[in-house]
């Protein structure tokens, strides 16, 4: 069959995607993994190329072209989970949770958690694991302090998204970077003005309602307990946060990131020697998979059992069916048909702004999974961004808003259905309690319509 250079029509888009968002939809109601649902997506994709004249081979190089374009994703989401692994059994991660509890206090109690869950996710660089450590531990927390488990649950995730999307570490900040193309410390540093505001915005937010809540007459036996139960388990000491300083000055430097995290979980294997008594042997396997403990502290059991390569298969699997799917709807033209279609009304900073967030909302509303959101959102939005003269640091940090900050926002998604599982809340539950993310979001599309922080390029050279 000969090919054509016509665009597919709006039928044959609807039937892959509303029939892959349809699979994604009807497979997360039946509990079967998003991951078949993206792989069934494929052979949709397949049939409108073949329907448009691509034979079969030429769709499979761009299934491979995708997935080798985000290979570079996948090796630093496996060296995280190395290092989040030897960094939990390293004592790196509970000394950074056990200095956050030393200072707690009822009517500060929101803030704390705000500001511990925050530096979790900065050192770990992942939301998933701050809530499984950090998370739970805030959690058990709050209840013995009498603070209502949503608006916990909302400073929880208020504080890990600030660091999933900040974290040089993190795999959404690479994603989305490298997606956007665009080097992952310019991405960060692009997504700093709108974040540092929204944070503040959120502590205030949080301040305010601990002093609201926060009882006099809480119980500090809690804290007191998880305290305890730390010191028990592992030697505590401020030396124990050295690896996490080391490691993003490494980062901020602009060194190469599969090395220096790589060289991160190898400090975080020689910590567990020296200074958790750790045999060598168990200390390297905490880099595949963490050593699980009962200590009859269901919250803590969770803590020292996060981690490791093993951890992050899942997360890599979304992610190769995503990049494969990503690579045939650009080959068809689907993207295309899409972004011509969309981009009619976008005439502004202000409405690219608006359009893009709302664009990754779907592909988290929708598509069921964070990952799919980051991948589809640039390519879709990114030729408006380069014929507007507008730098793609100001893709990569829209597609973070749209896609990572309302992740969790969504019953049935990835993050949705871990996040309320973890945390033992509903997502509508804390969804109202997610400041951060409502406050960043209405910072980049204020930031939109008046033109601050729109990097512009001129001639190809940013300005």
């Amino acid at each position: 069959m000969k090919k054509t250079n016509e665009l597919p029509s709006m039928l044959q888009v609807s039937i892959v995607l509303v029939g892959f968002l349809a699979l994604a939809f009807i497979f997360t109601s039946l509990g079967i993994e998003i991951h078949l649902a993206i792989f069934a997506g494929w052979f949709l994709a397949i049939a409108v190329g073949l329907k448009l004249g691509f034979s079969y081979k030429e769709m499979e190089k761009a299934v491979i072209d995708g997935i080798y374009n985000g290979m570079d994703a996948i090796i630093i989401l496996l060296a995280v989970g190395a290092l989040v692994g030897t960094w939990i059994s390293g004592g790196i991660v509970p000394s950074i949770i056990y200095y956050g509890l030393k200072v707690i206090h009822p009517n500060i109690f929101l803030l704390a958690t705000l500001i511990i869950c925050s530096l979790t996710s900065l050192s770990t660089g992942t939301s998933w694991g701050t809530a499984g450590t950090a998370g739970i531990a805030m959690m058990g927390i709050g209840a013995g302090l009498g603070i209502p488990a949503p608006m916990t649950a909302g400073a929880v995730l208020s504080g890990a998204y600030f660091g999933d999307k900040l974290s040089p570490l993190s795999d959404s900040t690479i994603l989305a970077s490298s997606m956007s193309d665009v080097d992952v410390i310019d991405h960060v540093k692009g997504m700093f003005p709108a974040s540092i505001v929204g944070y503040i915005i959120a502590a205030l937010g949080f301040t305010i309602a601990g002093f609201t809540v926060g009882g006099g007459s809480a119980d500090l036996s809690r804290v007191n307990e998880v305290i305890n139960a730390i010191e028990g388990m592992f030697n505590i000491s401020l030396i124990s946060l050295l690896p996490m300083v080391i490691v993003i000055a490494l980062l901020a430097m602009k060194k190469p990131s599969i090395p220096v995290i790589s060289f991160g979980a190898v400090l975080g294997i020689i910590w567990g020697v020296l200074f958790q008594g750790l045999n060598f042997v168990d200390a390297i396997g905490t880099a595949w998979t963490q050593i699980p403990k009962d200590t009859g502290l269901e919250f803590i059991d969770n803590i020292l059992s996060r981690g490791g390569m093993n951890s992050m298969l899942w997360s890599v699997g979304i992610i190769l069916f995503g990049l494969g799917f990503g690579g045939l709807l650009d080959k068809t033209g689907i993207l295309k048909a899409i972004a011509s279609r969309i981009e009619k009304g976008i005439n502004s900073g202000g409405s690219l702004t608006v359009t893009t967030i709302i664009v990754g909302f779907l592909g988290n509303l929708f598509g069921s999974a964070m990952y799919v959101s980051l991948i589809l959102t640039p390519k879709i939005m990114q030729e408006k961004y380069d014929e507007l003269g507008y730098d793609r640091r100001v893709l990569s940090r829209n597609t973070e808003f749209g896609g990572t900050l309302t992740s969790g926002m969504v019953p049935w998604s990835d993050n949705g259905i871990y996040m309320a599982g973890i945390l033992g809340v509903a997502t509508l539950d804390y969804l109202p309690y997610m400041w951060l993310s409502f406050a960043c979001i209405a910072v980049s599309i204020f930031y939109g319509f008046t033109g601050a922080f729109m990097y512009r390029t001129n001639n190809g050279v940013t300005e």
